[in-house]
């Protein structure tokens, strides 16, 4: 005669209910990923960077570019990973050694994005080659012209914003004078035609 099985108690069962429950959860935690270590930030970016100072119109080769690591957070716009980039390019302002070369510091489209709308980028060369040690990209300065013979300075430029500068007080490392301004379309023209029959200069009027 057969024997007839016991049904289990709900005790029982809901013993083995929490046991096989356990064993799912050892199963999940054993397969999960390790939890990054607290305080752990991003990979560094490799940046170009000038590698060693170089005066503006340098035209950039091997030996004067290097990589650095650099957080991400403290990466600038227009940067590039690779030296390769940004060899034969030419410098609009001096650089420091270690200073990421964006586009904005490189004759081409990246100084023009800093154009205010209804600006053109305007060079205007310097006649006192040590007055452009003085500026710095950003500044805003007024351009007197005083033609040959007259002794009488006329302003042509007032609060133009600056766009490069060498940042040098030597030849080399001036750039030869030059200077690159944000104008509008009649200064840049009233410009043109001093630099070729006067004598330039700058002054910085107060902010």
């Amino acid at each position: 005669m057969p024997r007839l099985r016991r049904s289990r108690s709900p005790v029982h069962l809901a013993r083995r209910a929490g046991a096989a429950l356990l064993a799912v959860l050892a199963l999940v935690l054993a397969f999960r990923p390790d939890p990054a270590p607290a305080g752990a930030r991003a990979p560094a970016v490799p940046v170009v960077v000038a590698a060693a100072d170089l005066p503006a119109g340098t035209r950039l080769g091997a030996g004067d570019l290097t990589v650095v690591a650099v957080p991400p957070e403290a990466v600038p716009d227009g940067v590039v990973e690779r030296t390769e980039l940004l060899q034969h390019r030419v410098l609009a302002a001096g650089v420091r050694r270690g200073e990421p070369l964006t586009d904005a510091r490189l004759v081409g489209a990246g100084l023009t994005t800093l154009l205010p709308e209804g600006q053109v980028a305007a060079p205007v060369r310097l006649a006192d080659l040590a007055v452009t040690a003085l500026v710095r990209a950003g500044d805003r300065v007024d351009v007197l012209a005083t033609a040959g013979g007259t002794g009488v300075a006329e302003r042509v430029a007032a609060g133009a914003l600056v766009l490069a500068a060498p940042g040098g007080s030597d030849d080399e490392a001036a750039g030869a004078g030059l200077l690159l301004l944000a104008v509008d379309d009649g200064t840049a023209a009233r410009l043109a035609a001093a630099s070729a029959g006067a004598t330039l200069t700058i002054s910085l009027p107060p902010p």
